[in-house]
């Protein structure tokens, strides 16, 4: 049985609401927002945004992982537009959603900020330890079975200081994932983990970084999974680990929204194709990518992992 999964990420989802720089006081915040007006808002493009969403509707995945910065400066009047972009197109049952850095920005409370897209980032499988904040107060992580795919959620999405654009899973979601990806194996699930933060050493400066990047990569090297699928650095990604049960693709994407020909790759959104045969998995990749004569997505490139 062939299941398919796309994998979109950082949609960075403009404007930017009007007047959500100066509410709601915060240094970090004016100056993501003046960054967003000089700069950001010149790369990301809400209508490359919205052909990448029309071109994946069009492909009827089995099922979407986004990996997270759907908004940009966590502003109180983002997440209600962020729902909506969500909900035009796929229901929670078929997308699941992680928070990013810009997701939690600055805190803002569960009640004001990303409450109202829990329904993309519920599970539907009780997780033992899994951990919730005032600013996430859905438990990380979550998984979804889906046939024989399991679809597991972590959240490195924790307010940093105002130079910085890292993030952490902590040792509460670390130890509930060795559990999974254990128990997952044994069960014969397909493994796709979805992390905002590239979540291998050295992927990424200190200032960006994974904080417990090593604590996470001896997980991954003793339990394994199918498919690792992150966002954050704007680029198309493709790091393998070794792992003690066979090898783990590392798999990053570009931004959703962002312009051809600037310093980062262009928009992109990747197709898995995952089917078991003769009692191993495979799983194929397919590449769209945003090209700017034509306005549309083209196919770019393909490969197997």
């Amino acid at each position: 049985m062939i299941f398919t999964l796309a994998q979109l990420s950082d949609v960075h989802l403009g404007p930017l609401p009007r007047g959500a720089i100066w509410r709601d006081f915060s240094p970090k915040r004016i100056i993501g927002g003046a960054s967003w007006l000089f700069n950001r808002q010149h790369m990301h493009v809400p209508e490359i945004a919205a052909a990448l969403r029309a071109d994946i509707m069009a492909a009827r995945p089995d099922h979407i992982a986004l990996t997270g910065d759907l908004v940009n400066i966590a502003a109180p009047a983002e997440f209600p537009r962020a729902a909506q972009w969500l909900q035009d197109f796929a229901p929670p049952a078929d997308l699941s959603f992680i928070p990013g850095n810009h997701d939690t920005y600055v805190p803002v409370y569960w009640e004001r900020g990303l409450k109202v897209l829990e329904p993309w980032m519920k599970g539907d499988m009780t997780v033992a330890n899994a951990v919730i904040s005032p600013l996430l107060a859905t438990p990380f992580p979550y998984v979804r079975l889906r046939r024989n795919v399991a679809l597991i959620g972590l959240s490195t999405a924790v307010p940093q200081s105002l130079r910085k654009a890292g993030g952490s899973l902590g040792p509460g979601q670390i130890a509930a994932m060795a559990h999974l990806l254990r128990q997952l194996r044994e069960r014969g699930y397909y493994r796709a983990v979805m992390i905002h933060h590239p979540p291998l050493p050295g992927q990424n400066s200190p200032r960006k970084a994974l904080t417990d990047a090593e604590a996470f990569t001896e997980v991954l090297i003793a339990e394994g999974a199918e498919l690792v699928l992150h966002g954050h650095n704007h680029r198309a990604m493709n790091t393998p680990l070794a792992g003690r049960h066979g090898p783990v693709p590392v798999i990053g994407v570009p931004s959703a929204s962002m312009v051809e020909g600037g310093v980062r790759d262009p928009a992109a959104w990747n197709r898995y194709t995952i089917e078991r045969r003769d009692g191993r998995w495979h799983t194929e990749v397919s590449v769209r990518r945003w090209h700017a004569a034509s306005a549309s997505l083209v196919d770019a490139d393909s490969f197997q992992l």
